[in-house]
């Protein structure tokens, strides 16, 4: 019987999963969604588009769980599962009303709970337009920390939820980033690459509003991506209450403003004074805006919970200011959706719309609150969301590959659910409480853990024979037991990249000499370095290594692997070399300088290319007041304001200690008693790493310490610096500027930083300075040839945006102790070549198996997912399987076009070693929209930034003509489905990514 149930179970999942293309429809006597649904405007009448609406946090104050089952209230009264079970209600009782859902996270896991009834009034409500999905990503994610791979994933797994669903309707038409502190350039491309219409923002810094009210700018065209020119442009509107109701107007039971009193024999009696109230709002914001349709927001966090005391008082708004059209009023007031408005005004006009082509960071609410905090802040779990991505597509890519059945299906959920959750605004961004961080980080390792089980099923599949491979999950703290505790073990070393790659590979050992061969018997060059005191101290490190074993593993291929058998090599020591031979340290073509004198490195050299280069740390103590007002705001998890100048770490000599070999040098430097740092060059990378370890931070400061790291340098950056924007693109930034409007520090530090998620740079006439981050990082140029990067924080006192205690982050009882790396390479002027390598190599980092050796078993040892490698400008960004027997793909140009400007001719055809692609349909990126009927609202543009805008500035900048490049659209290969060979061929434009669902033949 529970074979039978199984049975049922998959056979029930496989008919769910094939019926779900992104041609579902529900049926066409039912769709009147979408655009069909708004209600009518009038001419001649300002129409305000009343839009109820809710926020839910995917975690902030309370936990994911917390907030759905309203738990927890002490920290927040909440309950998500009530929100949707009232606005269901409220919704029933007058098809008038709208309402409109954002996070998918929360509205799956309320789905699944209802019964067929409530499923089937729901599914009338989306059909009908009532109830409209807005954005739809699993979560509202943060822009400034995340990287486009997991935007895109995140984003990908919501939207596909609500496809299977509803279809057609459960397609959201409109980004809705209201919550996120700051704005991206990417986020834009991306929203335009999923088929949005526009998306509205709630958040800007306080100078641009002030600027965009007045010149009642507050909407303009965004071009996401030069590279990709008009295709990346999509509709921007900044709202006037970021996403509050008007002022006295919120209805909700969480709320104390006074209702709408309609009974003229009560006196209470209040409608004519409300309305008043109502109108006199409605004055200032049509001051505002350039069209004839303005947006209000009626809702705020976890509002609707009785959803019915709100779609009473707004019955009576609507109609009570409506009525005052007979005595001369200019309002019309309808129940809409952000889908609505954005139609609305682009139905309206034909206007000209301002171009804007840069970004909304940094953010600042107030002159002393610039949210350029939480770039850094809980940067072990920005760490980690960083390896969860790596796992993913790595789990992702062997599901598919192996062909698993759908049986392992959730596993592989758990781990895109969990990566979905931490892109969420206050997740990611560490601007959560810390029981809720814990949660966060809980949900990954459970979700790492799943897809474990993932991967060890499909290489055993792949292998043909039934073994148990372990991932090692603490090579931070350089301890992983089954190296540890065996005297041979094999490493099974995957590549996700689409092309042979060469990697270090380092693992902690208790033994000083070891033997590693490959499948042919080749014995390789092995080296073995002590593992450092800082290291071993680390607080919660439990291991006997006591070194750890190096060695080079060459050609990896392509979505594939090699394993290596690792044996103990008798106690000899003859691996180990800890000797100075003086003051230049290098490997092959990398070499840097040590001042013996200070214990610093003193200049950089990679491939005939020298710079004079010291590196150091400093910190900043934060600033500490009661937040009464502007000039008392604290440093804290969201802020960052430094209280005086930067403190060098300490003025003494550096400790070291040098370890050379033909494969890696090594420094190893002891700054202080929380900082210890290895300064690294192996033989097969272009850059130094520089692998720092930071904590416990001292508490002795009750300002709390927030640590810098910098690179000076002899260039003459001019000002410039450069940051990349979501891991995609390069941005320029201008120290003391602001692309679109004039800004005026009185924070000229915190005022200064950026958010790095992959890479910071500078440069001048003849050469390049690149710093490059294995997580996300506030980072900045505050002088001509330096750069500087936050690597580590805490700050105690809170700064009063709401999480409500001090980060003040703990582990094993200690202050938490960090280790991250920055991979540091010159060259000159245009490397993005060799830059976008680095990072493509750390991001997709191979990822590690072992196992202990077994005699017994004979398997194959190498592996190759690709028949041909793809040229370093293709990388597949998605493997993995979707519905049905289908598996979605992805292939992007890494390169933008200022990098290469040429397009590569990818044939999918022969491709793969596991399968046959036997046809391929094109998708939006989303992958829920087939390309072809993707038809986007145009909305015009003068192509132009105002003068106005830099009349006055002082500095020259050809940050102007920069800008105004790539007017032209691309055209772009829209379906490809067919048998032959010679039609397989996908087309890739610089900066391009095409999403496929392609149909498989095993072989």
């Amino acid at each position: 019987m529970q074979l039978l149930l199984l049975n049922l179970t998959i056979a029930a999942s496989l008919i769910g999963l094939m019926s779900t293309t992104p041609t579902s429809k529900p049926p066409l006597s039912e769709n009147n969604c979408g655009y069909k649904s708004c209600h009518p405007i009038k001419k001649g009448f300002i129409n305000v588009h009343i839009v109820p609406h809710t926020h839910d946090d995917v975690g902030w104050l309370k936990t994911v769980d917390q907030y759905y089952y309203g738990s927890n209230s002490k920290y927040q009264n909440a309950g998500v599962q009530y929100i949707l079970d009232t606005v269901v209600d409220s919704l029933r009782k007058d098809k008038n009303r709208r309402f409109i859902y954002v996070e998918t996270a929360f509205f799956w896991k309320w789905w699944i709970k209802q019964h067929d009834i409530v499923k089937s009034r729901v599914r009338k409500l989306v059909y009908n337009g009532q109830l409209e999905f807005i954005s739809g990503g699993w979560s509202m994610n943060d822009e400034a920390v995340t990287h486009y791979h997991s935007i895109i994933d995140q984003m990908t797994w919501g939207l596909r939820k609500l496809n299977e669903t509803f279809g057609e309707c459960g397609r959201p038409k409109i980004g809705w980033q209201i919550d996120p502190f700051g704005h991206s350039r990417e986020m834009a491309s991306i929203f335009a690459q999923l088929g949005f219409d526009g998306v509205l923002l709630g958040r800007i810094d306080h100078q641009e509003k002030r600027f965009r009210w007045q010149t009642r700018t507050p909407e303009m065209v965004w071009r996401g991506s030069d590279s990709l020119g008009e295709v990346s442009d999509i509709f921007t509107g900044v709202m006037y209450n970021t996403y509050a109701p008007p002022p006295g107007f919120c209805f909700d039971i969480l709320c104390g403003d006074e209702p709408i009193i309609d009974d003229k024999k009560s006196f209470e009696y209040n409608v004519n004074r409300r309305v008043d109230e109502f109108v006199a709002y409605l004055d200032n914001v049509t001051q505002v805006y350039s069209t004839n349709n303005v947006i209000i927001t009626m809702g705020e966090d976890f509002n609707y919970q009785d959803a019915e005391a709100w779609f009473i008082n707004l019955d009576k708004l609507i109609y009570y200011v409506n009525e005052r059209q007979l005595t001369g009023s200019k309002y019309n007031l309808i129940y809409s959706t952000p889908s609505c408005y954005v139609n609305a005004i682009h139905n309206e006009t034909k206007n000209n719309w301002i171009l804007k082509q840069d970004d909304f960071f940094p953010y600042a609410s107030d002159p002393h609150a610039f949210w350029t905090g939480y770039f850094t802040s809980r940067p072990a779990l920005k760490r980690f969301e960083r390896l969860g991505n790596n796992f993913l597509q790595v789990c992702k890519q062997l599901y598919a590959l192996a062909d698993l059945g759908p049986e392992d299906m959730v596993d592989l959920n758990a781990l895109r659910e969990a990566m979905g959750v931490m892109q969420h605004h206050d997740a990611i961004t560490g601007t959560e409480k810390q029981h809720v961080a814990n949660d966060y980080a809980r949900q990954l390792q459970r979700g790492m853990d799943e897809c474990e089980i993932i991967t060890n099923a499909a290489i055993s599949k792949l292998l043909e024979v039934n073994i148990e491979l372990k991932t090692c999950p603490l090579l931070n703290v350089s301890q992983c037991t089954t190296t540890t505790t065996n005297d041979g073990f094999v490493v099974t070393i995957y590549n996700p990249l689409s092309r042979p790659v060469d990697k270090v590979v380092r693992l902690p050992v208790k033994e000083d000499s070891y033997s590693v061969n490959d499948l042919q018997g080749t014995e390789y060059k092995t080296q073995v370095i002590p593992i450092p005191d800082f290291i071993k101290n680390i607080p919660g490190r439990s291991s006997q290594a006591k070194n750890e074993l190096i060695f080079i593993a060459r050609g990896i291929p392509a979505l594939g692997w090699k394993s290596y058998r690792v044996m103990v090599y008798g106690k000899t020591n003859k691996n180990i070399i800890a000797s100075i031979k003086g003051n230049k340290h290098s490997v092959k073509d990398t070499a840097f300088i040590m001042d013996p004198n200070t214990g610093l490195i003193s200049s950089l050299t990679i491939k005939n290319v020298s710079i004079d280069l010291s590196q150091n740390f400093f910190y900043y103590n934060g600033f500490v007041g009661d937040n009464s007002k502007f000039e008392n705001r604290s440093s804290g998890a969201y802020i960052f304001r430094p209280d005086g100048p930067l403190q060098k770490i300490t003025n003494k000599k550096v400790d070291y200690k040098v370890y050379e070999g033909e494969l890696v040098a090594e420094i190893h430097q002891t700054f202080n008693e929380y900082i210890s740092q290895i300064i690294r060059v192996n033989a097969i990378d272009d850059y130094v790493e520089f692998d720092w370890i930071i904590g416990p931070l001292p508490h002795s400061n009750k300002n709390g310490v927030e640590v810098v790291t910098k690179y000076q340098s002899d260039l003459k950056s001019n000002q410039v610096f450069y940051t990349d924007s979501n891991g995609k693109q390069m941005l320029k930034r201008i120290r003391n500027f602001r692309p679109s409007w004039k800004v005026n520090l009185s924070e000229p530090v915190a005022g200064n930083y950026y958010p790095v998620t992959t890479q910071i740079s500078i440069k001048d006439t003849e050469n390049e300075l690149a710093v490059l981050v294995d997580r996300a990082q506030g980072g900045t140029s505050l002088k001509d040839g330096e750069i500087e990067l936050m690597v580590h924080r805490n700050c105690l006192h809170d700064d009063a945006f709401g999480v409500g205690e001090a980060l003040n982050e703990t582990a094993f009882g200690l202050g938490l102790v960090v280790r991250g790396s920055h991979y540091v390479t010159v060259g000159n002027n245009g490397m993005a070549a060799l830059t976008k390598d680095i990072v493509q190599r750390r991001l997709l980092d191979t990822w590690t198996f072992v196992v202990p050796v077994d005699e017994k078993v004979k398997y194959n040892m190498e592996f190759a997912g690709l028949k041909r490698p793809l040229p370093k400008s293709v990388q597949i960004l998605t493997l993995e399987p979707w519905t049905g027997f289908d598996f979605l793909l992805r292939l992007e140009h890494v390169f933008e076009k200022s990098d290469q400007p040429q397009p590569v001719v990818v044939p999918l055809a022969d491709l793969f070693t596991s399968f046959e692609i036997i046809s391929a349909q094109e998708t939006t990126l989303g992958g829920n929209q087939w390309l072809k009927d993707s038809h986007r609202l145009h909305f015009n543009t003068n192509g132009t930034v105002e003068d106005l805008l830099y009349q006055d500035y002082n500095i020259v900048t050809d940050y102007e003509t920069e800008t105004h490049l790539l007017r032209n659209s691309i055209k772009r290969h829209t379906v490809i489905n067919a048998f032959d060979d010679d039609s397989l061929n996908v087309s890739l434009l610089p900066g391009q990514i095409r999403t496929f669902i392609i149909q498989i033949k095993k072989y």
